[in-house]
């Protein structure tokens, strides 16, 4: 009888050594496998470099971004609209080698991405990577044009002001972030942010600076190149 309570013991304490080792490795491994998975893009400018992750929370977005920039779609494309306090946008292949009169932001592939909107989690904070649209009532994005927002900052006063006038509702991370960094708050919840720039806001702001002219497009070209980064 006593031994087998001691085997029985034995058992026990093996089987709660393994269970206790097993789940943190499952947990390390699920943890790791998360961080691994993220995908991220490098954006290039004459400016310097935009480091972005894209959300997997949007894996039409995501999928479709990592496509273009595999096929170098994005190379030589310009950064045509510019929007100082507001954001740069690109993506547009019609802006490859465009005359300066052209007028840009019409072009891309024939297929829109459905929209991946989830407002408050994701939202339009400064590097937010957001897809542009037409005024399509589905709110589907363009299957290449993008932008990257830079905004500017809000006072508690100036928040509520913006969620009385629009009848938005703000959460508290979104109102930290529009209060610190700053951002658009008024794009949230009607346009798909699919990632964020994790290093280079900097390049951001320089691009954001830049002169233009008609349209809000750059007086001197802003061409990129977009790679994935492994």
């Amino acid at each position: 009888m006593k031994k087998t309570i001691l085997l029985s013991f034995v058992a026990l304490f093996i089987a709660m050594c393994f269970y206790s080792f097993s789940g943190a490795s499952f947990l390390n491994f699920k943890k790791n496998m998360t961080a691994d998975s993220v995908k991220k893009v490098c954006i290039s400018t004459a400016y310097g470099d935009i480091k972005i992750k894209l959300y997997n929370e949007t894996p039409l977005h995501r999928d479709n971004f990592i496509k273009l920039a595999k096929t170098a779609y994005f190379d030589g494309v310009l950064f045509h609209r510019v929007i100082k306090n507001f954001m740069i946008q690109g993506g547009d292949p019609d802006s490859k080698n465009a005359d300066s009169t052209a007028i840009l932001g019409n072009g891309g592939p024939s297929y829109t991405i459905p929209a991946e909107i989830f407002t408050p989690k994701y939202f339009h904070k400064k590097g937010a990577l957001g897809a542009a649209r037409d005024n399509n009532p589905a709110k589907a994005s363009s299957g290449s044009q993008f932008y990257i927002v830079q905004g500017k900052t809000f006072t508690d006063q100036g928040l509520t002001a913006f969620c009385q006038k629009t009848g938005k509702k703000l959460s508290q991370d979104q109102i930290n972030a529009y209060k610190t960094i700053g951002g658009t708050p008024w794009l949230d919840g009607d346009y798909t942010v699919f990632g964020e720039v994790y290093e280079g806001l900097d390049v951001v702001d320089k691009i954001a600076a830049v002169k233009t002219g008609a349209n809000d497009r750059p007086v001197k070209d802003v061409k990129m190149t977009v790679k994935v980064i492994e």
